[in-house]
């Protein structure tokens, strides 16, 4: 089985950058690439990135100025926003060798067109094999070698197990799976809910209230997963419940402190301050929800206080308002 001896990373984010700096600690050849000539020039310069402060890069990380550099390689990390993906999946596709593994390091759902990360990776980059690495991760934290576990998901599972050994450290422990699905699912959802509950904290609604928003917000993660045949295990994993409960616990997430800043009438929009994915996720999520006929009242109020139909108090108002009924 490949060893995956090359490794390119396409996207110097903050979670790009934690990601090149865990395949180079695991002793890959690994090769860095974004399409901001600022940023490689400047881990040129400093082996430092702009976009995540106070981390070192690697200094087994080579900077690539041409996508193809990067692209020529055993396995690739695609860690571009969700809506960048199909852009970036089309600059990709004259590189990409056949059957080439492509790691999607996304967390959403394309607008427009409904479809997940590695559906857009199948349709735009066909002689590739698409992935999904997701979970409870926080960019600084991998970065500076704290312990973290993720699960990585490929439909064939021998190559989902080789791409999550190859990724493994001993403060980076990877789990494989083959429900592609589940995992993107879990990844999309939390960040919806992970901004409804930073509502919650920022309208000083109480631990209480954020406790039972998360739980019901798993609720709404797992009626959607089992109607889009994701498997249980997968999201009552690291993938789905994992990452739901860092995600609405911590300002470090950017859903969560974008929710936070909502609840606290503070006005910003999608695209200001640092991403915030379920900003563009919520409203095709609901879409997609309805198609299904999958009861999702958390996400559809963030939906409806992210478009404007709702204010914070009275989406709260709400769902407090929503008839009693057993615990399902």
């Amino acid at each position: 089985m490949n060893s995956f001896e090359r490794i390119g990373v396409i996207g110097a984010g903050a979670w790009g950058t934690a990601l090149a700096n865990v395949a180079a600690r695991a002793g890959h050849r690994v090769t860095l690439y974004d399409s901001d000539p600022a940023v490689i020039a400047a881990i040129e310069k400093s082996r430092s990135n702009p976009r995540l402060p106070g981390i070192e890069v690697h200094r087994g990380i080579a900077v690539a100025r041409a996508l193809k550099d990067a692209a020529d390689a055993d396995a690739l990390l695609l860690v571009v926003p969700t809506q960048v993906v199909r852009a970036a999946a089309d600059a990709l596709a004259p590189h990409a060798a056949p059957g080439l593994p492509i790691v999607a390091c996304a967390k959403g759902i394309e607008r427009g067109s409904g479809k997940f990360v590695t559906e857009i990776l199948t349709e735009r980059v066909p002689a590739a094999t698409p992935a999904i690495l997701s979970g409870p991760s926080f960019a600084a934290d991998v970065a500076k070698g704290l312990p973290t576990a993720v699960t990585l998901a490929a439909a064939d599972e021998a190559l989902a197990a080789a791409l999550a050994e190859a990724l493994s450290s001993q403060s980076f422990r990877v789990y494989h799976a083959t429900d592609v699905r589940g995992v993107e699912i879990g990844g999309a959802a939390k960040n919806v809910l992970a901004i409804a509950a930073g509502i919650v904290v920022g309208r000083g609604l109480g631990a209480s209230a954020q406790a039972a928003l998360v739980t019901r917000g798993f609720a709404e993660l797992m009626r959607f997963g089992r109607a889009l045949g994701a498997k249980p295990e997968t999201l009552t994993g690291l993938s789905g419940l994992g990452d739901l409960v860092l995600t609405c616990s911590s300002p470090q997430s950017r859903n969560f402190a974008f929710g936070l800043a909502l609840g606290r009438s503070e006005k910003r929009a999608a695209g200001e301050g640092p991403l915030a994915e379920g900003a563009f996720t919520a409203a095709i999520l609901v879409e997609t929800a309805r198609k299904k006929s999958v009861e999702m009242p958390i996400c559809e109020a963030v939906d409806a206080v992210l478009a404007g139909r709702l204010g914070v108090d009275d989406a709260i108002a709400r769902l407090l308002a929503r008839p009693r009924k057993a615990e399902i």
